[in-house]
């Protein structure tokens, strides 16, 4: 009874993510070249397998001096081939930027500041004598051996995947990407636009939220649509064998809605259901116990633009989680509200939203099947339940999208 009593109440969106969080899948940890990490986060800390840099370097072009001037130019240190000798005092070699210093050489005259004659070099007239280690960029400055130079949790992109290459790495540690499959349930559903029949609509949802994960995860499992039929649900949730199965459609409470009772049927245990938010109040949570482990089930309203918008909320930050994310819950930001917005009612809501520079406005009708609006919105607008209304010039939050 108790159970029964906690799926008929509305829990709040920060207790949704706890709980949903705190069920992320966890794949077993692998590497991989530090050519496919990107948008991966380490399994942990790396530290420098080397020294960077290794040695001594120029950071300017000119000259490695020994002593005071004029000096003798006896070689050359070139980046890849540095000067095999010894400057004494009076001496000096040409040097380009990333070579390493001579030994005897410890500063670097630049060659806007040098007058040269022959072989010797001496100061332009006017400039002063570099200072020790002026224009040298010292062995270490960068990382020493044993350094940590990226933390376990840190997301690695193109200036991370660098810096793991240069402190000695080809292979990186990282969480593997959790399997998702994508569920979407109605008869008036038709998977090809092209061939829609009469009272149908395009089953875009499927598409879509596959499309916001697999910048993340490279792949999704379409098993739908599937229409409003016990055997074909379960037919459709036999093959739902992934880490994490995203239904969309039937979670609410008409006489059709069927996913409720279908995975119950297939043995899987309903954690929660409805979330305080708008859009978006019928979306479910459940776990499957499989032989390799426990299984999540999201389930997310049919609508498209609710299905969107707690797909951002939840899908994301799940698979995020699941992948080793510290911090997958989506940021705000803020910006100046270009026009008033009015009461919120119990529910927390989201505005889709158009930001431009600091401002941001409505993108347009937000009735949870406005597909226009959802195209050219790229923020969400952040509204608490039971506030105020605010007034045009009010610094409000929101979310970035990417989207489009």
């Amino acid at each position: 009874m108790e159970g029964e009593r906690s799926l008929k109440k509305m829990v709040s969106l920060e207790e949704a993510w706890d709980r949903l969080l705190a069920l992320a899948p966890t794949p077993p940890v692998v590497e991989t070249s530090s050519a496919s990490s990107q948008r991966r986060f380490l399994a942990k800390d790396l530290a420098a397998k080397r020294t960077q840099p290794s040695d001594d370097l120029s950071a300017m072009d000119g000259y490695a001096i020994c002593g005071e001037g004029p000096w003798r130019k006896v070689g050359e240190s070139r980046a890849g081939t540095p000067f095999e000798g010894s400057l004494q005092p009076g001496q000096c070699t040409r040097i380009s930027t990333g070579a390493h210093m001579p030994e005897g050489a410890d500063r670097v005259l630049i060659q806007e500041n040098a007058e040269t004659a022959e072989e010797t070099i001496a100061l332009l007239p006017g400039e002063t004598h570099p200072q020790p280690y002026q224009h040298v960029r010292k062995r270490g400055f960068d990382f020493a051996e044993g350094d940590t130079v990226l933390e376990s949790g840190t997301l690695m992109g193109p200036a991370q995947r660098a810096l793991a290459m240069a402190a000695g790495y080809d292979d990186l540690p990282h969480r593997d990407t959790p399997s998702v499959s994508i569920l979407d349930s109605g008869d008036e559903l038709a998977k090809r636009p092209s061939q829609i029949g009469p009272n149908q609509i395009p089953a875009s949802n499927g598409p879509m939220i596959s499309g916001l994960l697999n910048p993340w995860i490279g792949h999704t499992k379409l098993l739908g649509p599937v229409p409003d039929d016990m055997d074909a649900l379960a037919h459709a949730l036999a093959r739902a064998d992934d880490h994490i199965l995203i239904t969309s459609g039937g979670a609410s409470v008409g006489d059709h809605d069927l996913i409720k009772d279908a995975l119950r049927d297939w043995g899987a245990q309903i954690d929660f259901w409805k979330v305080a938010i708008k859009p978006g109040k019928p979306r479910m949570v459940a776990t499957k116990e499989r032989e390799w482990g426990e299984q999540v089930i999201l389930g997310l309203p049919g609508n498209p633009v609710s299905s969107f918008v707690t797909a951002f909320l939840f899908a994301l930050p799940l698979v995020r989680a699941s992948m080793g994310d510290p911090d997958p819950l989506p940021k705000t930001t803020t910006r100046i509200a270009q026009h008033d917005l009015p009461a919120t009612g119990p529910r927390r809501e989201f505005l889709r939203g158009l930001s431009d520079g600091n401002e941001v406005g409505l993108a347009g009708s937000q009735d949870s099947s406005a597909l226009v609006t959802l195209a050219n919105a790229n923020c969400l607008i952040d509204r608490p339940a039971h506030s105020n209304p605010i007034k045009a010039g009010t610094p409000i939050p929101i979310y970035n999208l990417q989207n489009g």
